[in-house]
């Protein structure tokens, strides 16, 4: 019975390769799948499987109870037959149950009963339906957030929202944490402070960052300082020989110490690596479900990084971060003084993500961290008119002489209670705060000078090459200033290309937020307001959506009539002659459903320029559609009135306003394996024959990968696109026109596209190359000219 349900497992593919069904596994031949039937993965299943059907072979479908009625109560009732295994109630609405018996032959006693009643309320029963076996492995830690957040989700979210402020509030509450999740890192927190407290006494673990300063991110690091101040001072005590303790001095140090480690090291004068190695030690040995422990010694702030296995959290500690503490207050403070500065950073923070500006990667790198991001939000808030935080500098004259702080020696002395501020006279509006966001940095001097936010100004550049302080402060092409640790530029590591690209999106952004998409709800249901703002790329990443194919065919298939190269109708036919190849590819080779638009329309089939949106929408596609092709010379000649030139052969053979434009949907990701697959239909025992139709092995090839992917789940589409065909000049001379295919892809599905895009600039031309040399064609041949003048 077992190897009949194993074998039955097995599907065999071409070329001697096998797929278990049970375990979702491909393997290559025979030895491989014998290696995976024995492995654990595929017994462990084997196993479940045979016990849940055993359960259903025994379990029976209760319902017709009371709603409230407790699964003790069923458990009672049916006990009278027999011994009762468990019972699942129906948590949602309470009108159903599972009762599982021990056994069949108690099953067919109580399926005998004829009527079956409790508390009064007759019961239905029935035998328990029979399902096929489905493993799915168990979620981890926050993956059902990842899935709530996903781009499809997140647009379709926020365009339901009423206007702007809606959707911005909305971010905030899809990003921070959950309540789980929160309660997850507070009992992580106390757990390492009750494990390394008893290595380092009166120690204490403080968390700091997005964990704790109002910018939560579920996902994100947990960050932790140890604080080992008053271990050092305890240490200190238990080595003096000026006074000696008292007996309960002694035992109270005695009991405290018994697995402590200080005995092995001076915490006054020991190094923070060694510091580190001793903390890294106490997580790898002592800490519950903490792994892959490693000491980063060589950051600008040593820390010990770890995982916790569980939770899949990752983070780290350090001892030297007290300043990052101060930070923390500081940020969760901002918070607190208006509500509108989360909605403004979490909006700024995830824009820059899309954009591909920020990044927190391992080991530094040339983006924008979420800190520097937040200043940056902070500073603009400080200097609009009327301003809506207040600076460092004000902040301090407004504090008590209690709460005066010198940290490291930075002074980082701001009030503790919020409320004593007076509000804000700033009423804008979340929307319109955010347009002007980019508005004022889309042309910002920011290499000209060092942003500050404890003045609340940009400062001189000239001040920090002078000064003595200044030779600390790393001046780059964005500088701004830690607002307590005055030497610390903390977008040190954003280079010249990044801040470009700051520039460059704040410009396209503030353009953007001027227009109806942002300000109103489409009444189509189209995307508008975040949603649009937050596509990756402007007309810049457009641009390099572009393949071109060459449209004139060689030479040689002309014969002795080159001429026709020059003719104004035979590039027309092979322009219809190449889009009808990109059609076949994508549709016959790669599995894509396309719909070609008739001209003059958008891509819901409406006629552009029908309303304001479709006016503006079509105006932005010219623009980035037309870069880098020749300019009409009707246009020119109309805008100057002067009489129409003559022109030479080759704009007479070009068609440039002939155009072709397809909507396209992707359900399957034909780009991945294909080498594999295409080795297994290139077998001689698969396909005899010695050379294949190359345009048909991709098609197969294709549609092997599809079917494997049917069936392992409901098909869905991934991504849709749009293609625009285009006449260009190849930029070679003037017999080298080309056909432009510009691809815009669906904004909320562009990383998936990209790869996609990818795979197809090697393989589309190469596939339509094909299908011009090897399908038949219904150009005119050239004795069907009578000459090359017939076409002037």
């Amino acid at each position: 019975m077992e190897e009949e349900g194993t074998l039955g497992d097995v599907d065999d593919l071409p070329r001697g390769a096998f797929r278990c069904r049970l375990c979702h596994v491909t393997v290559a031949n025979k030895p491989s799948l014998e290696d995976h039937l024995r492995g654990k993965k595929h017994q462990r299943l084997e196993s479940l499987r045979s016990v849940r059907q055993s359960q259903e072979l025994r379990s029976i479908f209760v319902s017709g109870f009371h709603k409230g009625t407790t699964a003790l109560e069923l458990s009672n009732y049916f006990g009278t037959y027999g011994e009762v295994i468990n019972v699942v109630m129906d948590k949602e609405k309470g009108v159903y149950a599972i009762v599982e018996l021990q056994d069949e032959e108690m099953l067919q006693k109580v399926l005998s009963e004829a009527q079956h009643s409790l508390g009064g309320q007759k019961l239905r029963v029935k035998p328990r339906e029979k399902k096929d076996f489905r493993y799915t492995p168990p979620k981890k830690q926050g993956s059902a957030r990842r899935e709530q957040l996903s781009p499809e989700k997140l647009a379709h979210n926020l365009c339901q929202m009423d206007d702007v402020d809606a959707q911005m509030s909305l971010l905030v509450q899809l990003f921070e944490f959950s309540e789980s999740e929160q309660r997850l890192r507070d009992l992580l927190v106390k757990l390492f402070e009750e494990v390394i407290s008893e290595f380092f006494p009166e120690s204490a673990i403080l968390p700091f960052g997005s964990s704790v300063n109002g910018f939560s991110v579920s996902g994100c690091d947990l960050d932790l300082f140890l604080d080992l101040e008053k271990t050092k001072n305890f240490q200190a005590s238990a080595k003096r020989t000026d006074k000696p303790p008292t007996e309960e001095e002694v035992s109270e140090m005695e009991s405290r110490s018994e697995d402590s480690i200080l005995s092995d090291i001076d915490l006054v004068t020991a190094t923070v690596p060694e510091i580190l190695d001793l903390v890294a030690t106490v997580l790898q040995k002592c800490v519950p479900g903490v792994h892959h422990v490693q000491v980063v010694s060589t950051a600008r702030r040593p820390v010990v990084k770890f995982c916790h296995k569980e939770s899949s959290l990752r983070g780290d500690i350090s001892i030297n971060n007290k300043l990052a503490l101060c930070n923390t207050r500081f940020l969760q403070f901002c918070t607190e003084v208006d509500e509108r500065v989360r909605p403004l950073v979490y909006s700024v923070r995830f824009w820059a993500k899309q954009q591909g500006l920020a990044g927190n990667l391992f080991g530094g790198g040339p983006l924008f961290n979420n800190y520097a991001l937040t200043l940056l939000v902070f500073f603009f808030l400080q200097t609009h008119t009327p301003p809506v935080l207040p600076t460092v500098a004000q902040l301090k004259d407004l504090s008590d002489d209690g709460e005066l702080a010198v940290v490291d020696g930075w002074d980082c002395t701001f009030p503790k209670d919020p409320a004593s501020l007076q509000p804000s006279g700033n009423t804008e509006s979340c929307c319109s705060l955010l347009a002007e966001f980019f508005r004022v940095f889309e042309s910002y001097n920011f290499a000209g000078g060092v942003i500050s936010l404890r003045e609340g100004r940009s400062l001189p550049l000239s001040n920090f090459l002078l000064s003595d302080a200044g030779q600390k402060f790393k001046v780059g092409p964005i500088n701004l200033q830690d607002p307590f640790e005055l030497s610390h530029n903390v977008a040190a590591n954003v280079n010249e290309k990044t801040a470009l690209r700051l520039q460059r999106g704040c410009q396209d952004a503030a353009k953007y937020c001027r227009s109806l998409q942002y300000q109103r709800k489409s009444s189509k249901g189209k995307n508008w307001g975040l949603v649009r703002l937050f596509q990756r790329g402007s007309s810049q990443a457009v641009e390099r959506l572009v393949i071109s194919l060459p449209l004139t065919p060689a030479t040689q298939s002309l014969g002795s009539h080159p001429e026709l190269h020059l003719s104004r109708d035979f590039h027309q036919l092979w322009f219809r002659r190449v889009c009808a190849g990109v059609s076949f590819v994508l549709e016959q080779v790669l599995k894509c459903s396309c719909s070609e638009k008739p001209p003059g329309f958008g891509e819901d089939g409406e006629p552009l320029g029908s309303d304001p949106e479709e006016e503006e929408q079509l105006k932005m596609k010219t623009e980035q559609l037309s870069v880098g092709s020749k300019r009409s010379l009707d246009v020119e000649e109309a805008a100057w009135g002067s009489p129409p030139l003559k022109r030479s052969r080759m704009e007479n053979s070009l068609p440039a306003t002939e155009s072709v434009t397809w909507n396209c949907t992707a359900w399957h990701r034909v780009w991945l394996g294909r080498r594999r697959v295409r080795r297994q239909f290139c077998s001689p025992e698969v396909d005899p024959k010695p050379r294949a139709d190359p345009l048909e092995l991709e098609g197969k090839v294709s549609e092997a990968i599809s079917r494997q992917e049917r069936e392992t789940g409901p098909v869905e589409p991934l991504f849709q696109f749009t293609i625009c065909a285009r006449i260009t000049d190849g930029g070679s001379g003037e017999h080298d026109p080309q056909v432009s295919l510009n691809f815009t892809p669906d904004p909320e599905q562009g990383a998936v596209f990209q790869d996609f895009f990818h795979f197809l600039q090697g393989f589309l031309p190469r596939m339509v190359e094909q299908y011009l040399t090897t399908k038949p064609s219904d150009l005119p041949t050239p004795e069907d000219k009578s000459s090359p003048e017939d076409d002037i």
